[in-house]
C-alpha cells in the first residue's frame, strides 16, 4: 500500500487548549451532502440535505441542512467559530486532470463534460460555501478519507482503535488505514485511484442493471439468491494480496475515462453476456453474479482488517467510506478478522463526512481531547405533540390523542394484527438507515409481510429483506450475535435456526438477518413499544423499515410522513402522540411532483471519477 496519508489540514494561527464553542462540518457537490454542527467537541446536529429538498443523494449545498444545525443550537453563523469542508477540491481537480492526460483520447468526452463543472463550481468551493451562508469566515479543508476516518474514530468508544476507510474515491484515495489513540488519528498506508473497491461493487451494480451511487445494497441483498459462480472471473477482475492490497485489472473498466457507465465490453465479454437493462427480469445468472462479486469484497475486506489485526495487535476497528454501509461484508469483519470490538458510524458515507471534518478541527488540528461517543444516530429535526397537533389541525386530518401507554398498547396491537404502521417519533436519524424514528413497522411473524411492504407500500424489488429491531439484552436469543451491539443496522448475523420459522419476515433468503439492537436508555419509546408487542405476540422483535417509498428520501416532517402514508397502502399512521388510520384528502403531494420524485433516481448519472 502506498505512501502515508498526513492530517496536513493548515494548523497555521492555531494555538493549543483553545476552547472552541462551535465547529460546522459540510459535505457537498457529489452526492449525500450534508452537514454537522459541534459545540464544545459535542455533537449537536447533523442531517442530510435529501430531507429537506426531497432530492435522494443531492449533491448540492446544504442549505438547509445548515440552517437547521444552526436552529437546534440556537445560534448565528456568527456564533460558528469554525467552518470545514470534508474534502480537498484543489487534489480532487489534480487527479482529474491527470487521468484525463494518461487516459486520453478516450477520455475526452468525459472531461469536456466536466470541465465546466469544475471551472464554474468545484474549483470555487471556498467561495461558494462562504457565498451561501453569508459570511467571509475562514473555510476549512480536510483530506477526505480522514474525514471518513474521523467519522469513525473520534466518535466511537474507543481509545485507541485500527482504522479501515474505503470507498469509491476521494482526492486521489480509495482505501486508506492506521491507527488512532487518544485524539490522533495516523492513517499511514493508502490505494489510490483507479483500484477501487468501492467502484468494483458499482461495476458490478450497473452491471445488473441498477443506479450507481444509490443501489448498491441491492446487489447485496440479491446475494443472497445467488451462488458464487463466478468468483474465478471476478478474481481476474479484483486481485487481492495476502495483506488485503489489491489492484483492479483495469482492462475490464471504463470509470477512469468515462463518466457514463464503468465498465467496457471485456467485462460483459468475461461473463458472456450483457448489461442487464432496468426493465429486465432478474435470472439466476444475476443472482450469481450477485453472490460472487459481494463474496470477492468480502474476501478484500476481511483480509485488509486481518492485516491491520496482525499489524497494531489492537482489539478494536473501526470502519468508515461508502463500502463500510455493506452490512454483510461488515459482519464478516467483526466475526474473521481477530477483532473484539467493531464500530461503524451510521453515516459511514460521504454524509459522514460532515462529522469527520468537524471532529477533525476540534480534536486533531486543535489537540482537544475527545469528550463525544455516538452511541445513537437521532441527529436530526423533531416536532413536537403541539406542532403536529397544528398539522393536523390545519389540513382537517382525522386523528386520535393518546396518552404515552395508550399510544404504545395501541400501536403494538395495530403491529400485531398484522397492520403495517408509519412510525414518526422524535429526532430524525442521521444516515441511511431508520432506526425507530422515522420507521414503517410490522409483524415480523408472518409470513406474507415482506411480500406486502414490498410490493404495496415500499414499491421495490420483491428480494429486498426487511430488517429485524430487538431489545439489546433479547438480541442473542433470536440471533447468532453474541454480545456484540448492531444499534446502526450494520452488521447481518444469521437468524438462529430455531428461530427462522417464527421470524419469516426478517429471516433473508440465507437465514441472515440485518440486527437493530435497541436499548431502552437510548430510544425508551420504540424500546416499550418493542415490549409491549412481545406482550402481545411472545416475540420482543419488530420489521422496521425506513419511512419512504422507492426514489424518495427518508421522511423529515409530519406533511412528509403524512403524504408517504396516503400515497400507499399502510394501514395506520402514528404521528408523535396522533394515531391516523383514515386517509383524507390532507395534503397530498400533486401527481407532477408524485412523478418528479419517483423519476429522480432513474434521473441520476453515475458520476464517478470525474
Amino acid at each position: 500500500m502506498a505512501r502515508a496519508i498526513s492530517c496536513d489540514a493548515d494548523r497555521r494561527g492555531f494555538q493549543e487548549n483553545v476552547l472552541i464553542m462551535y465547529i460546522l462540518g459540510i459535505s457537498c457537490f457529489y452526492h449525500d451532502s450534508a452537514a454537522a454542527l459541534l459545540s464544545d467537541g459535542n455533537l449537536v446536529a447533523a442531517a442530510e440535505e435529501e430531507r429537506f429538498t426531497r432530492q435522494k443523494h443531492t449533491s448540492s449545498f446544504p442549505t438547509n441542512a445548515v440552517k437547521y444545525c444552526l436552529k437546534e443550537a440556537g445560534i448565528t453563523l456568527d456564533q460558528v467559530e469554525h467552518i470545514c469542508f470534508y474534502e480537498k477540491p484543489f487534489v480532487k481537480f489534480e487527479r482529474i486532470v491527470t487521468t484525463a492526460i494518461a487516459e486520453f483520447p478516450r477520455s475526452y468526452k468525459a472531461f469536456l463534460k466536466a470541465i465546466p463543472l469544475w471551472l464554474k463550481e468545484r474549483l470555487w468551493t471556498k467561495s461558494i460555501i462562504q457565498r451561501e451562508l453569508g459570511t467571509e469566515k475562514e473555510i476549512l479543508f480536510n483530506e477526505h478519507h480522514l474525514s471518513h476516518a474521523a467519522s469513525a474514530f473520534l466518535c466511537s468508544p474507543f481509545d485507541r482503535a485500527a482504522i479501515l476507510t474505503v470507498d469509491g474515491v476521494g482526492e486521489w484515495c480509495s482505501t486508506a488505514f492506521g491507527k488512532g489513540e487518544e485524539n490522533k488519528i495516523e492513517l499511514e498506508g493508502e490505494i489510490r485511484f483507479p483500484h477501487s473497491l468501492g467502484l468494483f461493487y458499482s461495476a458490478v451494480t450497473a452491471y445488473l442493471g441498477f443506479h450507481v451511487n444509490d443501489a448498491e445494497w441491492k446487489v447485496m441483498g440479491l446475494a443472497a439468491y445467488g451462488k458464487p459462480k463466478y468468483v474465478k472471473q471476478f478474481e481476474e477482475l479484483l486481485h487481492v494480496r495476502d495483506d488485503g492490497s489489491f489492484r483492479l485489472n483495469l482492462k475490464y473498466f471504463a470509470f477512469h475515462y468515462s463518466n457514463k457507465i464503468p465498465f467496457n465490453h471485456h467485462f460483459e465479454k468475461l461473463f458472456g453476456r450483457p448489461q442487464r437493462k432496468s426493465n429486465e427480469p432478474l435470472e439466476d445468472f444475476h443472482n450469481d453474479i450477485a453472490a460472487s462479486a459481494q463474496k470477492v469484497l468480502e474476501r478484500a475486506m476481511v483480509s485488509m482488517a486481518s492485516h491491520l489485526k496482525r499489524l497494531y495487535g489492537y482489539e478494536n476497528i473501526c470502519l468508515s467510506g461508502g463500502v463500510a454501509l455493506n452490512s454483510v461484508a461488515n459482519w464478516k469483519i467483526a466475526t474473521e478478522a481477530g477483532f473484539k470490538n467493531i464500530f461503524i458510524q451510521p453515516a459511514a458515507g460521504d454524509a459522514g463526512g460532515a462529522i469527520g471534518a468537524a471532529f477533525s478541527v476540534y480534536n486533531i488540528m486543535l489537540n482537544q481531547p475527545r469528550k463525544f461517543v455516538m452511541n445513537h444516530a437521532y441527529w436530526g429535526p423533531s416536532f413536537s405533540d403541539q406542532e403536529i397537533a397544528d398539522f393536523l389541525q390545519i389540513h382537517k386530518i382525522e386523528h386520535k390523542i393518546y396518552n404515552r401507554h395508550e399510544l404504545v398498547v395501541e400501536t403494538a396491537r395495530l403491529i400485531a394484527e398484522n397492520n403495517v404502521v408509519g412510525w414518526f417519533q422524535g429526532r430524525m436519524e442521521f444516515g441511511p438507515r431508520a432506526l425507530g424514528a422515522r420507521s414503517i413497522l410490522a409483524n415480523p411473524t408472518n409470513p406474507e409481510m415482506k411480500k406486502i411492504i414490498n410490493s404495496k407500500i415500499k414499491f421495490r424489488e420483491w428480494f429486498r429483506p426487511f430488517a429485524p429491531s430487538v431489545p439489546l439484552e433479547e438480541a442473542s436469543k433470536y440471533f447468532d450475535i453474541g454480545d456484540r451491539e448492531s444499534p446502526f443496522m450494520l452488521l447481518v448475523p444469521d437468524v438462529l435456526a430455531e428461530k427462522q420459522s417464527l421470524l419469516p419476515a426478517v429471516t433473508h433468503q440465507d437465514g441472515t438477518g440485518r440486527v437493530q439492537t435497541v436499548r431502552e436508555e437510548i430510544n425508551p419509546l420504540y424500546y416499550e413499544l418493542l415490549r409491549e408487542f412481545e406482550k402481545i405476540s411472545g416475540v420482543p422483535v419488530l420489521v422496521n423499515t425506513s419511512f419512504n417509498v422507492r426514489g424518495e428520501p427518508i421522511v423529515c416532517t409530519p406533511a412528509d410522513a403524512f403524504n408517504c402514508f396516503v400515497r400507499t397502502d399502510m394501514d395506520a399512521l402514528v404521528l408523535g402522540n396522533a394515531v391516523i388510520t383514515t386517509k383524507t384528502s390532507g395534503v397530498i403531494y400533486s401527481e407532477k411532483e408524485i412523478e418528479q420524485m419517483e423519476s429522480r433516481i432513474a434521473e441520476l448519472e453515475p458520476e464517478i471519477a470525474f
